[in-house]
């Protein structure tokens, strides 16, 4: 996998050193890859607590497999990568201010964020899931099937989660919080029935807390492709990004790095 991902760093880096070439007269069009270059770092931000994509961990460390993800760019740049860790619903206002160059945090490509900043993906396809300790909610089949008034979710701050239960799951009481470790140990203390969130959070979680008797249900409960936001006055950047992704998807590194991380459970022993 490593042999993979350095080729095509070696490679796009030489690609990138040529259009490089070509932009010395043009940097007015590049004002975010412009900085980038300058300031000799691309700064990326991320929430750091959705393993396996992204986390802190207990030596303060963060990293997952969209941290990689970034590294690599960064690389392929020739540039240093710099990580914002910041709660989930900060993300898109830095972007926008231009604290941050993009955003790897498990966001969801949805229409109204993409009226706001540019997307470009889908690098990983997740769902909604549900993470509870009640049997009953575990066999879910669709969405429906949570929608009680009998029932307390919590749901990730400025998520799509929060949103869609604030659309669909109207009778159910919602409960937002600032990181998914704040809402699991909701679940887990008993403070809420379950939580909304993507698919491989809730199974994951599963993995990390073993004793708990923590449940989530059998398939995702809808479709959510992830992306990576970009700021929207810079096409030159989103144009390198879109072939940086198609080389490691092409290539089958984008593949292999996905399930290193899904496979291969060794990271979980450095979580807190």
């Amino acid at each position: 996998m490593k042999k993979l991902l350095a080729y095509v760093v070696v490679l796009t880096s030489m690609l990138m050193l040529t259009a490089c070439a070509g932009m010395q007269t043009k940097t007015a069009k590049s004002p975010v890859l412009d900085r980038i270059t300058v300031n000799g770092e691309l700064v990326v931000g991320t929430a750091a607590s959705m393993p396996p994509l992204n986390m802190t961990t207990k030596d303060g460390e963060i990293i997952g497999m969209e941290i990689d993800l970034a590294k690599a760019m960064a690389d392929s740049m020739g540039v240093k990568l710099r990580v914002e860790a910041m709660q989930f619903h900060e993300l898109l206002p830095a972007l926008e201010a231009g604290r941050i160059d993009m955003i790897l945090s498990g966001m969801t490509i949805t229409p109204q964020r993409n009226m706001k900043v540019a997307f470009v993906g889908p690098y990983f396809k997740s769902g909604k899931a549900i993470l509870t300790k009640l049997p009953t909610m575990a066999e879910a089949q669709t969405p429906e099937d949570v929608n009680d008034p009998r029932k307390s979710i919590v749901a990730l701050r400025g998520s799509t989660s929060e949103q869609f239960v604030k659309d669909n799951l109207t009778k159910a009481k919602l409960v937002t919080a600032n990181s998914y470790d704040e809402a699991i140990d909701m679940v887990i203390n008993g403070k809420v029935d379950a939580m909304f969130a993507d698919y491989t959070i809730c199974v994951i979680t599963i993995f990390r807390y073993p004793k708990e008797g923590l449940l989530t249900v059998v398939n995702p409960l809808t479709y959510e492709p992830l992306g990576i936001a970009l700021p929207d006055n810079d096409p030159l950047l989103v144009n390198w990004v879109e072939n940086y992704l198609a080389t490691l998807e092409d290539s089958g590194a984008l593949e292999e790095l996905t399930w290193e991380w899904f496979q291969n459970s060794d990271w979980m022993k450095r979580l807190p």
